[in-house]
């Protein structure tokens, strides 16, 4: 990873800012967006900065086609070059289909799976010119088995295989990967405001019998980030705990 620079979407808290802080520290430059909160963005900015690696943060809705290419654009400006994309933002407005409406569906589509269109069109002409990369796509035990109330995330979730399994397919003659992480039950910020029992369920129905945590994922990461898996495309890591065994 070292030397490497990696374009890391929603990255300023969570899962994302994981990824990010296990690629810093295995030497990997890092580019990463947010699209709302700039102070916890400043924060991550100097956090990583402590590993000695070039690191900056860009606020950008990533669900934005002209906006993603001006991103790619920039960070070539700034970093010289990009190796790795990780595709990680999204977001959730959960609701049974019976209550749900059209605009928190479309929102979530756009947000979850249409800015990994966008980031990957934007990306694969550096990747083309290189002739290599990998593209890592964050999905969702969601998206393999459903979740109630979830129809909206896992429809977006469950495209990002799909689309992932397609491009590894179209891109893989000119040596770059596109492989999806499926993550389980995170603990995040988002998940520690979920009541104590609800969160004992989940845990109680892991094999591993605990929350995975955002660093869990940042290793996998890096794992299919470098030259380790470089016989591996179009694949979905289930990172779950054993949560889908």
């Amino acid at each position: 990873m070292k030397d490497k620079i990696a374009l890391i979407t929603g990255a300023s808290r969570g899962i994302g800012r994981g990824i990010a802080a296990v690629f810093a520290n295995n030497g990997c430059s890092v580019a990463f967006t947010y699209n709302n909160n700039k102070e916890m963005a400043d924060s991550l900015e100097k956090e990583l900065a402590v590993y000695n690696i070039k690191t900056k943060s860009y606020k950008i809705d990533v669900s934005k086609f002209d906006d993603t290419q001006k991103l790619v654009e920039d960070v070539l400006k700034d970093f010289g070059s990009l190796d790795i994309l990780v595709n990680n933002a999204g977001i959730t407005k959960d609701n049974l289909l019976l209550r749900m409406n059209e605009e928190d569906f479309n929102n979530v589509i756009d947000v979850n799976l249409k800015s990994v269109f966008n980031m990957t069109k934007a990306s694969q002409k550096v990747f083309l010119k290189n002739r290599s990369g990998s593209i890592i796509n964050i999905s969702s035990v969601v998206g393999v088995k459903g979740n109630a109330g979830q129809s909206n995330y896992a429809a977006s979730k469950s495209g990002i295989i799909g689309f992932s399994k397609s491009i590894a397919l179209e891109l893989g003659s000119r040596n770059i990967r596109c492989n999806v992480i499926a993550p389980g039950f995170i603990q995040t910020e988002m998940t520690s405001k979920l009541p104590e029992e609800v969160i004992k369920k989940w845990e109680t129905a892991i094999p591993l019998k605990r929350g995975g945590t955002p660093l869990d994922i940042g290793n996998s990461c890096v794992f299919l980030a470098s030259d380790l898996s470089s016989y591996i495309t179009g694949q979905v890591l289930h990172v779950d705990g054993g949560m889908l065994t």
